[in-house]
């Protein structure tokens, strides 16, 4: 079992719950519209948000920021040891580093006085394109590469007495990310953030993601994680709560549909569409079955709460596999909805 790390009110590792985490993309010294963002990722289900502090003057925006956040915020650090000290001192409930980045041993060991002061946790972000040469010349971009390297800076940061650790070691290549974190997890118990970064847009990305997050967490590996997509961060978190939820870490409202046949006489795809706008909303750990026609629809869904299985004019609503009334195709949603309400 891994450690426990407490980042604001959000516990990662041990039995918590595996948490979401995002990164804004705003102009962090634009403070309203970081607030907004911000607003919208805790509304859209998001745990923990990340920022990028590069300045004094996105540090006099911070202040302002976490006065206003609903989620505990993370500080984005690259290069300057002072200035992830002052976000510390600023009360930020994580700050993000690469201890490669930020100098000499000794910047590192006065980091790490002034988080022990603050309890601040901190992150050890390696990623493939930020390897020290050392160990790149050694292992080159392989998952070795990444698990040394996090490994050393853990040994770094435990030589001046601070475990408060989470770690990463992303890569953009699936097989080389998820290869690091199978390693890394063998060799520490320190908790694991997760994620394939630069994955890219869409669905190319959302797959990727899919794939790297998901099968690591079927092993049991990995306590918190962020999508990393190209866009809106929120999408981010929509889809990290897919991937959560698919996997059964994270309770919410499934929707399943059949992908169709000849048998199928509606509009099955328009029917799925407004289920899922009208299940957008409700949370609840039910499972909603959107099936094509009553020849299989009812048996092959019986394991939902709810379903509907599409006639020519008229379908069925089902639950658990028993067919429970007919109503007319214009009155699917309505009738479903009733039902989820009621």
């Amino acid at each position: 079992m891994k450690k426990t790390i407490k980042v604001g009110d959000v516990t990662i590792g041990g039995t918590a719950p595996v948490s979401i985490q995002s990164m804004t993309n705003t102009d962090t010294a634009d403070t309203a519209a970081t607030i907004s963002q911000i607003r919208a990722l805790a509304k859209e289900g998001c745990d923990i948000a990340r920022l990028a502090v590069c300045n004094d003057e996105d540090m006099i925006s911070c202040k302002k920021i976490m006065a206003s956040a609903p989620i505990p915020l993370v500080a984005d650090i690259q290069f300057d040891w002072k200035l992830a000290a002052a976000c510390s001192e600023l009360g930020f409930s994580k700050v993000r580093i690469n201890p490669g980045n930020i100098g000499s041993d000794e910047n590192v060991h006065k980091l790490v006085d002034v988080c022990k002061a603050n309890s601040t946790p901190i992150r050890i972000g390696v990623n493939l394109g930020s390897l020290q040469k050392e160990i790149s010349d050694k292992y080159g971009r392989t998952p070795e590469a990444l698990c040394e390297s996090a490994l050393k800076h853990v040994a770094l940061l435990e030589k001046f007495g601070f475990y408060d650790i989470v770690l990463s070691v992303k890569a953009s290549d699936v097989n080389i990310c998820t290869k690091a974190y199978r390693l890394l997890n063998d060799k520490t118990d320190y908790p694991l953030h997760l994620g394939i970064t630069e994955s890219g847009a869409r669905t190319y990305g959302i797959i990727k993601s899919a794939m790297g997050i998901g099968s690591l967490l079927l092993d049991g590996i990995g306590d918190t994680v962020r999508v990393s997509l190209t866009g809106d961060p929120v999408c981010e978190v929509s889809v990290a709560k897919q991937i959560l939820q698919a996997l059964g870490k994270r309770s919410g409202c499934e929707i399943i549909s059949c992908p169709t046949c000849s048998r199928c006489k509606v509009d099955l795809e328009h029917i799925y569409e407004e289920v899922s706008k009208m299940l957008v909303n409700v949370d609840k750990p039910l499972k909603v079955a959107v099936m094509g026609c009553v020849v299989n629809g009812p048996g092959e869904a019986a394991d939902a709460d709810l379903g509907v299985a599409g006639g020519k004019e008229r379908s069925v609503i089902f639950s658990r596999g028993k067919i429970i009334k007919t109503v007319s195709n214009d009155k699917i949603v309505s009738e479903l909805k009733e039902l989820i309400d009621g």
